[in-house]
């Protein structure tokens, strides 16, 4: 099963996780500040990280912006706040998920079984093949994308969503199989996806009311077309 890092202040929060993890097969470490946590990914190789964003010694959006400088491991963030502009913020500083607290165990089960499976499908051969699509191109086996020639700075996540709509030019993909095929979770938030769509749009110079190259249709879903 999956090695896992508990970074959670509040112990009895902290004794919680660990008991469910470890009943669910689980090898668990754990701290309880930003510190001991930057010392465990650099001694420990983990599969997941589960950070809280309430730490006495750093505030857990800087812890990760931190370990994003030193490992790639997945990161779930923990969360009592609920403001939709500190979510994009987290989203886009290299937050694999983000849980609601409070929040059931089965649904940190579903959520990190979708991470575990997104880091192992990362792992796979990409397409090799270069995906052009008007002005825009995204090499899936470099995971570089341009748009007129220039590199577009693009989070792992971003990066995913536009190569899997750029490979079905003009199909509309619903958000289930987004959820499905990008973030590999069988269900999920909308507003997820929508951030990242967002953050996607702006990325390309354009927005939902004015779209060049993303178009949502209402109900049914996205797809991605060369400009006009």
């Amino acid at each position: 099963m999956a090695s896992v890092l508990v970074v959670e202040d509040d112990q009895f929060v902290r004794s919680a996780l660990i008991r469910h993890l470890t009943d669910a097969a689980h090898t668990v470490r754990s701290v309880g500040t930003a510190l001991e946590a930057l010392r465990e990914v650099a001694h420990f190789r983990f599969d997941v990280v589960i950070l809280d964003l309430g730490l006495p010694d750093l505030d857990g959006a800087e812890a990760l912006k931190m370990l994003r400088g030193i490992t790639d491991v997945p990161v779930i963030i923990a969360t009592a706040r609920d403001d939709e502009a500190e979510i994009v913020r987290l989203l886009n500083d290299g937050a694999d998920d983000y849980l609601t607290k409070p929040f059931s165990v089965e649904h940190l089960s579903a959520r990190m079984a979708a991470v575990l499976r997104r880091a192992r499908s990362s792992g796979e051969a990409p397409p090799s093949r270069e995906i052009r699509v008007g002005g825009l191109s995204v090499d899936p086996l470099r995971r570089q994308a341009r748009l007129d020639d220039k590199p577009l700075d693009l989070t792992r996540r971003e990066f995913d969503l536009l190569a899997f709509l750029a490979g079905r030019p003009g199909v509309v993909v619903s958000r289930r199989e987004l959820l499905a095929e990008v973030w590999q979770q069988s269900y999920g938030d909308d507003q997820t996806i929508d951030v990242h769509l967002s953050w996607l749009r702006r990325k390309l110079g354009e927005t939902a009311a004015r779209p060049r190259y993303l178009h949502t249709l209402r109900g049914v879903g996205v797809k991605l077309e060369p400009p006009q």
